[in-house]
């Protein structure tokens, strides 16, 4: 049904970005929406900073306390974010 050079929309955008090599940015924007949907307004008001570099999330959270909390659920983070994703691109996460 398809010719050669012919490929479907999806297929078309997977191949631009990683030519581009757009897969760093595109997954941390979707981070950063995926963070302020899981986590609430409130943990999101406290969070100054999310940044992915390679298979680590970067965490800024301007409360000790809460900084704390977060630390102790780091996995629980890097499962919650990467079943969002549909991906497994986070593998540890850093929080200061």
């Amino acid at each position: 049904m398809t010719q050669d050079n012919q490929s479907s929309l999806k297929e078309a955008l997977k191949a631009m970005i990683e030519h581009y090599k757009l897969k760093g940015k595109l997954n941390q924007n979707r981070i950063k929406t995926a963070w302020a949907k899981l986590m609430g307004p409130t943990i999101n008001n406290y969070t100054r900073d999310i940044r992915l570099s390679g298979n680590k999330l970067y965490l800024s959270i301007e409360s000790a306390p809460l900084r704390q909390e977060l630390s102790m659920g780091k996995d629980k983070i890097a499962k919650m974010l990467n079943e969002y994703l549909e991906e497994d691109c986070i593998q540890e996460v850093i929080v200061r």
